[in-house]
């Protein structure tokens, strides 16, 4: 084999790697947007937030520019302790974050339980 056929193979071979990387981290983008635009009703009032604790934002997604929303369902119970998260939508990196510092925040009493829809924006130029 010529070594013009050898660097040639090698050419495309680091092309085909570059084309996959590239693909991985565009779903990986788009991965962290939400997958249903959700509206919530203003008629009704929401619950006061009295202690919020933000999640972190993992240095490497950071580093890569890789943001996004994050939706996330939350279980309050009467005295406004988060009972339960479920993630909704958005990156699950950023999600399992967000999941984590949710656990974390009181909302006021209230006399029931109540499920909550939170929006937690990732801005990777920040």
């Amino acid at each position: 084999m010529l070594k013009s056929e050898v660097g040639s193979r090698r050419v495309k071979s680091g092309c085909r790697l570059l084309l996959t990387l590239s693909q991985v981290l565009i779903s990986v983008v788009f991965s962290a947007m939400p997958l249903v635009a959700q509206t919530q009703d203003q008629s009704v009032k929401e619950r006061k937030l009295i202690t919020r604790v933000e999640p972190e934002y993992p240095e490497t997604l950071k580093r890569l520019y890789i943001g996004g929303v994050v939706r996330v369902e939350v279980l309050v119970d009467p005295s406004g302790v988060v009972k339960s998260t479920k993630l909704l939508g958005g990156s699950p990196i950023l999600g399992q974050s967000t999941m984590k510092a949710i656990k974390h925040w009181r909302y006021a009493p209230a006399a029931s339980n109540e499920t909550l829809t939170v929006k937690v924006e990732f801005d990777s130029h920040r």
